[in-house]
């Protein structure tokens, strides 16, 4: 239930990083006045189905798949892009079921991660220092659409709802139906043995679900999946015109007379007033950023006071004690699944940094409340010679695989894995089955941000998790 001391406009009062400053703030007012008369992207209702899928991840009984882009454009809704990576999440929520033998929650960084954080205001480009791009929610990667516009807010609305509008029509009409034919060609991996236990592992599910539809002609639950959005809530402004209370009346209750089970005919019912919970609407889970999760800073008084379960970044920069801090203050009633830790070390730091993190929040009160996500991405981004921005496959993997490996020997539950990629041949990771090399990167890099994975190389990163996951259960 919300806090007394709560609205979605005290975040105003706190200090504040990544914030834009728009040149004219009549402009900003009229577009955020615009997005508060604006219906909801998501229900409430579906935001609450999310709580109680995460609540399964939080006790082990399922893992959670987020995938997506790194910054959405605009231009990414178009119905090839979307199809594209709710396929390979799919595919990849399939292999992961045949490894952990868990029902899997899927997220998309999708319909509303348009904006993104950046270390500096400005960069050098032809020799000129101009405003960086900020994301399409804010200003354009063309160097003359470099001025803040408040209208992308709008812009950014518009976009997340037709993303979405594509993302449930597509489910209804099919595309998630797994009865259907998938494409396993593995023709770009190169070694043979891997190769082989890739096809192994393919087959049987394959095998599996022939079974499922010879032995039951009747619908099998397997016809559509439930799909769900998120991005990072950077934007205040446009999380909070988003934002929209839920006012549940309250349920009566009867005193009982003493002695009896039975309520007193004559004694009116009681009441503990109506439940009142503000939801942000412009997604079913959004997080706070390694930049941005500072205790007494805006982020985390605006996410303290919504509904939605909500993820928070954690890198080599978070104290311990900033870490149960912000647990007791975003989740102070412990509620289960509320809150997802997205770890982000790198390969090289994450057996000194995670076990330390580990142990303090399973230590505390909040044992067993919060969804451990692994976030192999973010902590292994390199430059190469000749100043491009990539990621080594066997890095994430290795960070993937190193987490998974302390969170068994800890005693607690790795629930999930959050990768940014896409359902497009990019040559942005090195590395991987096809053996990406540095000259291969200017073949089709085409992200305004950061490097992702491709689809074969996300679909070889599931087969390496699944298969480990599949020989953990056997030892356990």
């Amino acid at each position: 239930m919300a806090s007394p001391d709560w609205d979605p406009s005290t975040w105003r009062t706190k200090p504040i990083k990544q914030a834009p400053s728009y040149p004219d703030p009549s402009k900003l007012t009229s577009a955020v006045s615009e997005l508060a008369r604006m219906p909801p992207i998501v229900h409430p209702n579906e935001i609450q189905r999310l709580k109680a899928h995460l609540r399964d991840v939080a006790a082990g009984k399922a893992f959670l798949l987020q995938g997506g882009d790194c910054a959405e454009l605009f231009d990414y809704c178009e119905q090839g892009a979307i199809e594209s990576k709710i396929k390979l999440l799919l595919q990849m929520s399939l292999v992961l079921i045949w490894g952990s033998n868990k029902r899997i929650v899927r997220i998309g960084r999708m319909a509303g991660q348009y904006a993104k954080p950046r270390s500096s205001p400005t960069e050098v480009v032809d020799g000129r220092e101009i405003p960086s791009f900020r994301g399409d929610i804010l200003n354009g990667f063309h160097v003359d659409e470099r001025e803040l516009d408040p209208q992308r807010l709008v812009k950014a609305y518009h976009y997340s709802a037709a993303t979405l509008n594509y993302i449930r029509s597509s489910i209804s009409s099919g595309i998630a139906d797994l009865h259907r034919p998938l494409d396993w060609g593995l023709g770009h991996v190169r070694d043979p043995a891997l190769k082989e236990k890739y096809s192994a592992i393919a087959t049987s599910i394959q095998q599996t679900l022939r079974f499922l539809q010879v032995i039951n002609s009747r619908q099998t639950g397997l016809e559509s999946v439930e799909f769900f959005t998120s991005h990072e809530g950077l934007l205040l402004e446009y999380e909070q015109a988003l934002t929209r209370l839920l006012e549940k009346p309250a349920a009566p209750t009867h005193p009982e007379s003493s002695g009896s089970a039975s309520p007193v005919a004559d004694a009116p019912p009681t009441t503990t007033g109506p439940q009142r919970e503000y939801y942000d609407t412009s997604a079913h889970f959004i997080w706070i950023g390694d930049r941005t999760r500072q205790i007494d800073h805006a982020h985390v008084e605006f996410f303290r006071g919504i509904a939605n379960p909500i993820g928070v970044k954690v890198g080599p920069t978070t104290p311990i004690d900033d870490l149960l801090a912000l647990l007791r203050t975003l989740n102070p009633d412990r509620e289960p699944g509320k809150i997802t830790l997205i770890t982000r070390y790198g390969a090289k730091r994450v057996r000194d940094l995670l076990p330390q993190h580990i142990r303090a929040v399973e230590g505390s009160e909040y044992h067993r409340c919060v969804v451990w996500q692994c976030d192999p991405m973010h902590g292994n981004t390199v430059s190469t010679p000749a100043g491009i921005k990539t990621r080594r496959f066997n890095d994430i993997y290795a960070e993937l695989q190193d987490t998974l490996r302390i969170h068994k020997e800890e005693g607690s539950y790795l629930g999930g894995v959050h990768l940014e990629l896409t359902g497009d041949a990019v040559t942005e990771c090195l590395g991987g089955s096809e053996c990406l090399a540095e000259d291969d990167l200017s073949t089709n890099y085409t992200s305004f941000c950061d490097p992702r994975l491709n689809e074969k190389q996300a679909l070889e990163l599931a087969f390496l998790v699944a298969d480990h996951l599949s020989h953990e259960g056997k030892t356990t």
